[in-house]
């Protein structure tokens, strides 16, 4: 059980400054800064100054690849003779991980739920992924993989961990230094790493920025866990965001939260396909579900009229009769 008690000492094993300009340096050797953008139809539409910081414009199309890059490099540096690595993933933790052991001529598998996302599964597939179809949801694969991890003698890649915080905190690290005076920024909450790397630039560049977790109702385990001061496993329902759908909470990442968080808010299916078309008529942008969820909690957010604003799209791949389906609901 995980007593958040006294939740301030999670806070301490944050990455420092230095730390995140390091692993910002890292991943700043493969790839681009993506954009912060204002979009006045986004903006009039909120009636706030909105920016959006762009993940969807990675190489991968998501966040997560910084987190692969910093994670394999580290982990090349501590053990030189890593021959293989083992992850699960709905999708784009297993493309970080793919594309990063690729480059490090490591050897990758990926687990995921069946149902998986066809076209997440061919990405994977071709940044030469072993892709192994187990469970009926990610927790269920994330078991599979650790298992495997022992059988196979692979290294496996957990979905938190304070090394993959340094490396998405790069994006936050992006934003704030290109944006001064944000009053809130608005993330999806996955398994916790993105809000935790906000959280973490945030301290560390001394800002008072709120920084607002937003998670699917489908899959609400980092609400219940807050309101019940430890972690609470819950079902996954069927929802678009597949990137939120964890059933069951990280308890440092739950810590952090509880502690470096202003709020947390929850948003509906019908929410996060509105905010998908949002982005797409507003910004002409392709929103997953997880990425679209931060604008879907502005919206429904009490606190935004008049305010400067961020929110994260964290990634942009949405199987493309999902997203057809989506632009055509009324």
């Amino acid at each position: 059980m995980t007593d958040l008690s006294g939740p301030s000492a999670a806070i301490s094993l944050l990455p420092s400054l230095a730390e995140i300009e390091a692993a910002a340096e890292i991943v700043h050797q493969t790839i681009a800064p993506t954009p912060q953008i204002n979009w006045p139809l986004l903006s009039a539409r909120a009636g706030a100054k909105v920016w959006v910081k762009h993940e969807n414009h990675s190489p991968l199309g998501a966040f997560k690849v910084r987190g692969g890059l910093v994670y394999m490099e580290t982990l090349r540096r501590r053990e030189p003779a890593v021959r293989g690595v083992i992850a699960a993933t709905r999708g784009n933790h297993g493309q970080s991980v793919a594309f990063a052991a690729k480059r490090a001529g490591v050897r990758s598998v990926i687990v995921v739920p069946h149902g998986n996302s066809t076209e997440k599964n061919a990405a994977m597939r071709a940044l030469g992924a072993e892709l192994i179809e187990f469970g009926s949801d990610f927790q269920e694969a994330y078991e599979h993989a650790a298992a495997l991890a022992d059988k196979e003698q692979l290294h496996f890649v957990p979905s938190f961990d304070s090394v993959l915080v340094s490396g998405v905190a790069s994006y936050a690290l992006e934003l704030f230094r290109s944006v001064a005076d944000l009053d809130a920024v608005y993330v999806p909450i996955g398994l916790g790493s993105g809000i935790c790397g906000c959280i973490a630039v945030r301290n560390a560049l001394g800002l008072k920025t709120e920084i607002i977790g937003v998670v699917a109702a489908s899959a609400p385990t980092y609400l219940l866990s807050l309101a019940a001061g430890s972690v609470v496993s819950a079902p996954v329902q069927p929802t678009v965001a597949d990137g939120m759908a964890c059933r069951t909470a990280d308890p440092l990442a739950l810590q952090i939260v509880a502690a470096g968080a202003c709020r947390v808010l929850t948003v509906e299916e019908s929410e996060i396909r509105e905010a998908m078309r949002y982005l797409f008529s507003d910004t002409h942008n392709s929103a997953e579900g997880a990425g679209a969820a931060a604008l879907a909690g502005l919206f429904k957010d009490g606190h935004t009229r008049g305010r400067q604003l961020a929110v994260i799209l964290s990634g942009g791949n949405v199987d493309s009769q999902t997203f057809g389906e989506v632009l055509l609901e009324k």
